[in-house]
């Protein structure tokens, strides 16, 4: 250990001279003088010195925060007699500076005030609420005006020091346990649990407030904190009865968070006030930030998909976790007592945590915003919109999904990338061996970039989206989703085809713009061309009428002519133009009129037949052939 101090050290000295090229000669005086046997021998033996006083420095700080927490823990058990005298001295002081000033005890001074705020806030409730449709308005607007007069009052009047400090803390106290009270309130919780939660608030904004008028009213500190312990006691006392009384979980559960309350409030006597807080926010915060977003939703009622949704909700809970950051960075920041003050190092850490955090609410309420818009967009159908608009509502419905995997990747990322920056990380070779790593990735896989940078173009081109019928080499079927690297295609008998866009190919897209469907009928040689004209006419009237076929023509059914001769009969061309995708069914309709039509109208289809004819020479022909057969067969027998 010696010889690695002795050796860094002349390595450090090294360097620097090698620096300093401009005075070589005190470099090389440098030298011999660390190559001097005495002076070798100097260094070996301060150098465990030096690592000695760091474990001295340690240790001094643990024996001074242990005697010093020993002689406040002393201070504030002697002064727990004395808070009945303390107390009385306090409240005789102030009644004597009151009565001095001409003014009533402060006692009777507070109650009236508060009666002038409550009539005030009484003739303001009974117009309003009779009004108010808004759950928020109708609680907090009342106690709003309840503590603007209070203060209107409180301020018009010049109060003697000690009295205007006892009206100030009592007045704010009060509004402050209304105000947390309604919120409660406004989450709606169980009653018995609304019940200790408010008595839980009660007693802790009293002991705030009395925490806050130590001092001005001249009472010791010891006393203040001695008074602070009979009020933490209370609250522990609060706490492990609504584990007990209310908690509908396992013994084991309850003793642990009982042993979890007690070592939480052991902590705030001996002073630890950071591992206090932290172990405070373990218990409540994430039932107090549960509480504040459901009465800030209730108080701003929204469609739970809107951005104010998500700003009401999710902000109203980030702002929660902010300031509880806040408020423990502060308590870091002033306790001087607090290992991240002491330890560079460990307050580092400590505050980039904190930042990550923040980081990290910040990537949340992005996330949930743009979410929000996405699901949103993708909920619009596009039925009664224009053309247009509702191919640019499909054209949305196939980007959309892939845009947000890809940006919840990005936020994730990025947000990352920055928390280890702030916890003193540095990224930069993080980024440059990602690259590489992403480089042998890309030579790795290529059949998987091939897929992603096709799919990539297939976007770019608008080539199909979600809920067109394509068809790529031997796969077709309705368009599903999409993933990055993939199609999701639905047969029309049921099949799903999971297709790698690197797969697909040429693209056809039998669901853009129109439908040209063509199709031909054979009828007879003796059919009127004409009359089967006029009454395909009729027909393409009669289904371009119809309520539910009409709005899916473009152009209605039509006949061409006569396409070519049969074999039987001739072949009838039609055609027709309709939205894509319903020509099916819509020739599937006009077969059957067809039918019923031509029969009706005396138009035979051709049917496969052979026809036997009946002309006299024909015949006359045949029976000359038979008498000649039957006078030569005599002839041949004599």
């Amino acid at each position: 250990m010696r010889w690695l101090a002795l050796g860094l050290l002349i390595f450090c000295m090294s360097v620097t001279a090698n620096a300093q090229t401009s005075r070589p000669q005190k470099v090389d005086e440098l030298v011999q003088l660390l190559r001097d046997p005495d002076v070798r021998s100097w260094l070996e033996k301060e150098a465990p010195s030096v690592a000695a006083s760091a474990d001295v420095g340690s240790k001094d700080f643990l024996s001074a925060w242990e005697a010093a927490t020993r002689s406040r823990v002393d201070d504030i058990l002697a002064a727990f007699p004395r808070i009945p005298g303390q107390l009385a001295e306090a409240v005789s002081r102030t009644r004597q500076e009151a009565i001095s000033h001409g003014f009533a005890p402060v006692v009777i001074i507070l109650v009236g005030l508060i009666a002038i705020g409550a009539m005030a806030e009484r003739l303001f409730a009974r117009e309003w609420r009779a009004n108010a449709s808004d759950l928020a308005a109708a609680r907090l607007l009342p106690l709003a005006v309840f503590a603007t007069v209070m203060a209107i009052v409180f301020f018009a009047v010049e109060w003697p020091p000690l009295v205007r400090m006892v009206l100030l803390v009592s007045l704010l106290a009060l509004v402050a346990y209304r105000i947390v009270s309604a919120l409660i309130s406004m989450a709606a919780p169980p009653p018995s649990i609304l019940r200790r939660a408010r008595l839980f608030v009660a007693v802790l904004i009293l002991a705030v407030a009395s925490a806050s008028l130590g001092a001005p009213l001249s009472v010791d500190p010891a006393v203040t904190l001695a008074i602070s312990w009979c009020f933490s006691i209370a609250l522990l006392l609060l706490a492990v009865e609504a584990v007990w009384m209310t908690a509908a979980k396992p013994l084991r559960t309850k003793v642990a968070l009982t042993v979890f309350l007690l070592a939480i409030w052991l902590l705030w006597c001996l002073g630890l006030k950071g591992l206090f807080w932290l172990g405070v926010y373990a218990l409540a915060l994430p039932a107090i930030v549960r509480t504040v977003g459901n009465a800030a939703e209730v108080m701003f009622p929204s469609k739970p998909d809107s951005t104010r949704h998500v700003l009401v909700g999710h902000g109203s809970r980030s702002l929660v976790i902010l300031l509880a950051v806040a408020w423990l960075s502060l308590v870091w920041r002033l306790d001087p007592n607090s290992l991240t003050r002491i330890d560079p190092a460990v307050g580092a850490i400590a505050h980039g945590l904190l930042k990550s955090v923040i980081i990290l609410l910040g990537a949340d309420i992005i996330w949930h915003l743009a979410r929000s818009w996405i699901d949103r967009t993708l909920a619009i159908q596009g039925d009664t919109l224009p053309a247009d608009e509702t191919a640019r509502r499909a054209r949305l419905h196939t980007l959309l999904p892939i845009f947000r995997n890809v940006l919840a990747v990005m936020v994730i990322v990025m947000a990352a990338l920055i928390i280890l920056s702030e916890l003193g990380v540095k990224i930069g070779p993080l980024l440059a061996g990602a690259g590489i790593f992403g480089v042998a990735l890309g030579f790795g896989s290529q059949t998987l970039v091939k897929d992603v940078i096709s799919g990539v173009f297939y976007m770019l081109d608008d080539a199909f989206r979600v809920g067109e019928y394509i068809q790529a080499k031997s796969y077709k079927g309705t368009v599903e989703g999409f993933s990055l690297r993939s199609v999701r295609l639905r047969h029309h008998r049921g099949p799903v085809f999971t297709v790698p866009f690197g797969e697909l190919g040429a693209v056809e897209n039998l669901s853009r713009d129109w439908a040209i469907d063509k199709f031909k009928i054979s009828v007879g040689y003796n059919t009127d061309i004409d009359k089967a004209r006029k009454i395909l006419k009729e027909i393409g009237a009669t289904l371009l009428a119809d309520p539910e076929l009409g709005p899916l023509f473009i152009q209605p059914l039509k006949m061409k002519g006569v396409e070519e001769f049969g074999d039987y009969g001739m072949v009838l061309s039609f055609a027709m133009t309709t939205v894509p995708g319903q020509q099916t069914f819509i020739r599937r309709k006009a077969y059957a009129m067809i039918r019923d039509a031509f029969q009706k109208n005396g138009i035979d289809f051709a049917q496969p037949s052979v026809q036997v004819g009946d002309d006299k020479t024909a015949a006359a022909a045949a029976t000359a052939i038979k008498v000649s057969a039957e006078a030569k067969l005599p002839a041949a027998e004599g």
